[in-house]
């Protein structure tokens, strides 16, 4: 039977089981076995992670050519114009080639835990947060997509993969569905 784990990774948290380097894990929070990782998300990135037992939908949801949407609440430094916006909506070239158009709008800042450690904050440098969605799943790609705007990421919280949100579920806390 398929089932699915709901996970709020907290940042610095590895999307994998174990690590040579003794860092934190998804070990040291999902205690049930048989479960993978459907997709990933880097260690300096928070939110939902899928889990399942169940090795076809696993590629279903974490393989591109099923375009399915993930979106990410993203905290970046500066105030972006929708001239700026418009970049991420019609692609933006990485080193490893154009994006996909994402759907992007500027948010209120998302009722979220607090960060450990915090974000670094530069009183003279002002910041808002984006609503982020893509359909593809380049390393490290929503980072890399405001950083090449010039509007680096200062934080980010993937909050839905494709028809999964986070919704309530507090961070470090999973659910199994």
């Amino acid at each position: 039977m398929s089932e699915l784990i709901l996970f709020n990774k907290p940042y610095g948290v590895l999307s994998q089981f174990t690590d040579d380097s003794n860092r934190q894990t998804l070990a040291d929070f999902i205690t049930q076995k048989g479960f993978y990782p459907a997709g990933r998300l880097d260690k300096d990135s928070e939110g939902l992670l899928l889990l399942t037992n169940n090795g076809k939908l696993q590629q279903k949801i974490s393989d591109p050519k099923f375009k399915h949407w993930k979106s990410y609440w993203v905290q970046v430094e500066k105030i972006p114009t929708e001239k700026d916006l418009d970049k991420l909506r019609h692609g933006i070239e990485l080193k490893d080639g154009k994006t996909k158009p994402a759907k992007v709008k500027i948010i209120t800042p998302p009722n979220v835990w607090q960060r450990d450690p915090p974000i670094r904050v530069r009183p003279s440098v002002p910041d808002c947060w984006l609503n982020i969605q893509i359909c593809e799943g380049k390393n490290r790609q929503v980072r890399r997509m405001t950083a090449a705007m010039g509007f680096p990421t200062l934080r980010l919280i993937r909050h839905q993969v494709w028809q999964w949100q986070l919704k309530d579920l507090a961070q470090g806390e999973s659910i199994l569905i």
